[in-house]
């Protein structure tokens, strides 16, 4: 028997037939299901036998003493809940009328080196939108997670949805004070301990080249985020090549410098790009917060490509 159900049959079954089977799953028992709705352990039964039927599956694996999902049940019980609880919650907004909060994904660095320190001016100005974050290197699955915007390093994977490129970013190296003091050309790094950011899409190889030099064998420190590398270097642990973007409140303090920004080239892409649904009703706050990030950031005028000629 076909296992696919229809759009058009899927809006044929009642929500209390749902509602029934989410109650025997959970429970693994009609008479527990039965109780909890106030009904007879034969309706429950009866409810059941006629889901299964009107979708073509065999949800439950009946016994004299037990009934048990089978693997269909399993994965249609993990899908009703989860919308259950989905409309759950929106009685629960409805109900104390608040907004709907506007969920962020985010790219981890991004969001502790960029996002962060402006995040009090947005909610200075926008205090009745309630924020909601989340940062990892995983993309959004928004089917699922049900967040409503990804800010991504790197190219984003192939999708449907929008995709518009984030700020042009450059690449420089980046140390404290103390150490710029000895940095007067790039020959004067290889005397330095180098900082590499293993995720970073452009690293030290890539500038060396770019700058007519042979790379160095050996770095002396190595991270797997951005942030701990810049740290790192505002520390005074080494030299790294970072984004000027990311290293902008380092800078704007004077824990970092840019020793040879004047005289080596840079290494100028485009480093995050912000995905998002194309939806014909988007969040309430979508727009005021796209629009916040994106004049923030100013125009991702150019192409990510090679290094830029001092």
């Amino acid at each position: 028997m076909n296992s696919s159900i229809s759009a058009g049959l899927f809006r044929k079954i009642p929500l209390p037939a749902l509602r029934i089977f989410e109650a025997a799953g959970r429970a693994q028992s009609f008479a527990t299901a039965a109780h909890e709705l106030s009904l007879s352990p034969s309706a429950i039964s009866h409810a059941i036998r006629k889901l299964e039927t009107d979708t073509g599956l065999t949800l439950f694996e009946r016994s004299t003493r037990e009934v048990r999902l089978t693997r269909h049940g399993e994965l249609l019980l993990e899908h009703i809940q989860r919308g259950l609880e989905e409309m759950r919650r929106g009685f629960a907004l409805i109900a104390a009328d608040e907004p709907k909060p506007l969920r962020l994904h985010t790219a981890p660095s991004f969001a502790t080196q960029w996002l962060m320190p402006r995040l009090a001016d947005f909610v200075r100005d926008h205090p009745n939108i309630d924020l909601r974050f989340s940062a990892s290197t995983d993309y959004a699955d928004f089917e699922t997670d049900a967040f409503d915007l990804d800010i991504v390093y790197g190219e984003p994977r192939p999708s449907p949805h929008e995709k518009i490129p984030l700020a042009l970013e450059s690449l420089t190296p980046l140390c404290s004070p103390a150490l710029a003091a000895s940095i007067r050309s790039p020959q004067d790094l290889y005397h330095q301990t180098l900082i590499q950011c293993d995720v970073q899409m452009r690293q030290w190889k890539g500038w060396f080249e770019a700058n007519n030099l042979l790379p160095p064998t050996h770095y002396g420190l190595r991270f797997d985020r951005s942030s701990m590398a810049i740290a790192a270097a505002a520390d005074g642990l080494g030299v790294v090549l970072e984004s000027t973007l990311l290293a902008e409140r380092e800078l704007q303090s004077g824990r970092l410098l840019a020793p040879l920004r004047h005289n080596s080239r840079e290494i100028r892409y485009i480093g995050h790009y912000l995905v998002h649904p194309r939806r014909l009703r988007p969040h309430d706050a979508f727009e005021v917060f796209k629009h916040w990030l994106l004049s923030a950031l100013g125009p991702a005028d150019g192409q990510a490509s090679g290094p830029h000629p001092p």
